[in-house]
């Protein structure tokens, strides 16, 4: 067994325990009524301790929230592979496209400020996306065949991914392109990666890509910050969100989490990781880090409609435009991996119809395990994931360190933390 942190305590070897933050609102109910929180919510810790003791996880982080505060807060397992320190709720996780629902924040309280419009052309701000260029195939020396875009690019497209621009995660063709050219990965954050041609014409369809890190270039020259700034000043300051940002302070490093590759027999092995310290740029659609108790502070603000303890973020009317459907009759489909060693491929609602906000995937009909249709959700590349039901008021997230990505193990531990805090949820309602 591994150390498992308690909110306060440190518990050693072989003593089991979660860590939970109850609301007012959640302690008058079970005051009120004989069933208790570890009644509605002891699934949560029973799921999450076999999952550290079976090597599922190594360590992981499970929050949910509502209206009135904390639901559920939850550490399990150990932080750093090295000391064994144990997971907690103020371990730092690399959040990769966790960042984007940041990103997006930004950009729209930009639109409510009238400095950015979004169906206003995006080389209206940046030239660079004056003349797209479509990869149109290979020659047969392997040469890379572009054409220019039928259309130009919006900011709209690249707040949903109808840009054109794509990930070589999922992209045989984009990895083909990177060997050929040379062109480095987005990952390296590397100015030239934006040099990266587009896979189709702006509007044509839905696909996972670069969009959300040109967004942050949009958001760092209309704002005359750079987002590392811009992020403190206008949403992490706000909603006191103090380990949160793009470079890591000494105190900050000592905290983040191991990462682990999932090998072929089902181990864990410890591998070094971390997002450059010294980029030449920002990256808007993954390069951001947190913790899970900051970034509930985000999801509580979004699922309050904008606001959370006081601070504004973002006007009602704006978060519920971010959570509608803004692709129009076009579909999020499954993405199919091209490098197998970080992601699986994923789709998060298999054989149902989901569509996009801004930035969000989009339920069109209630979940599998609770959710109501019309809620939103993403993940990042490293295993963390989160939901936000608006209809029944709830949110809740899932933090590891983990590749590749859509790893089958956590995701169904995602699913076991989701039917729980729905089913402590309608207990409390019946009591």
């Amino acid at each position: 067994m591994r150390n498992v942190s308690r909110r306060g305590f440190l518990f050693g070897t072989g003593a089991l325990a979660a860590s939970v933050a109850l609301d007012t609102a959640t302690a008058r109910v079970a005051k009120a009524a004989p069933t208790s929180r570890a009644t509605r919510f002891g699934a949560i810790d029973a799921a999450m301790r076999t999952a550290v003791d079976t090597g599922a996880v190594a360590g992981v982080v499970a929050m949910a929230a509502g209206p009135a505060g904390t639901l559920y807060e939850g550490a399990f397992g150990t932080a750093d592979a090295k000391t064994a320190s144990p997971m907690a709720s103020n371990t730092v996780f690399w959040l990769l496209s966790m960042t984007k629902a940041i990103t997006a924040t930004a950009c729209m309280q930009l639109v409510e400020q009238g400095r950015l419009r979004l169906d206003q052309n995006a080389s209206d701000i940046l030239p660079e996306l004056a003349s797209p260029r479509v990869l149109d195939g290979f020659d047969p020396q392997g040469k890379p065949q572009l054409r220019s875009a039928k259309r130009p690019i919006t900011v709209r497209h690249l707040l949903t991914h109808t840009s054109g621009y794509t990930y070589a995660n999922w992209s045989a063709a984009l990895t083909r392109y990177e060997q050929v050219t040379g062109l480095p990965d987005i990952a390296s954050l590397r100015n030239a990666a934006f040099a990266a041609p587009l896979e189709f014409d702006p509007g044509d369809r839905w696909e996972y890509g670069i969009s959300m890190d040109w967004v942050g270039k949009l958001i760092e020259q209309v704002s005359d910050q750079s987002l590392e700034v811009y992020f403190r000043e206008n949403i992490f300051q706000p909603l006191g969100m103090s380990d949160s940002g793009f470079l890591l302070s000494s105190a900050q490093k000592r905290r983040v989490a191991t990462l682990f590759n999932r090998q072929p027999d089902g181990r864990l092995v410890d591998a070094p990781f971390e997002m450059p310290q010294r980029p030449e740029f920002f990256m808007g659609g993954g390069g951001a880090f947190s913790t899970p108790r900051d970034y509930m502070r985000l999801l509580r603000a979004l699922l309050a409609a904008g606001s959370l303890d006081g601070a504004r973020i973002l006007k009602p009317e704006t978060v519920a435009m971010m959570m509608k459907n803004q692709i129009g009759d076009l579909r999020v489909h499954e993405m199919r991996t091209a490098h197998p060693e970080v992601s699986n491929s994923f789709d998060q609602f298999p054989g149902q119809p989901h569509t996009w906000g801004l930035s969000f995937d989009i339920n069109e009909r209630p979940g599998a395990n609770g959710r109501s249709a019309g809620s939103v959700s993403w993940a990042g590349l490293l295993n963390c994931y989160f939901w936000l039901d608006p209809v029944k008021q709830v949110t809740g997230a899932l933090f590891t360190q983990i590749l590749p990505f859509y790893d089958a193990r956590v995701v169904s531990l995602y699913g076991e933390l989701e039917r729980a805090i729905y089913r402590g949820l309608a207990r409390a309602r019946g009591a």
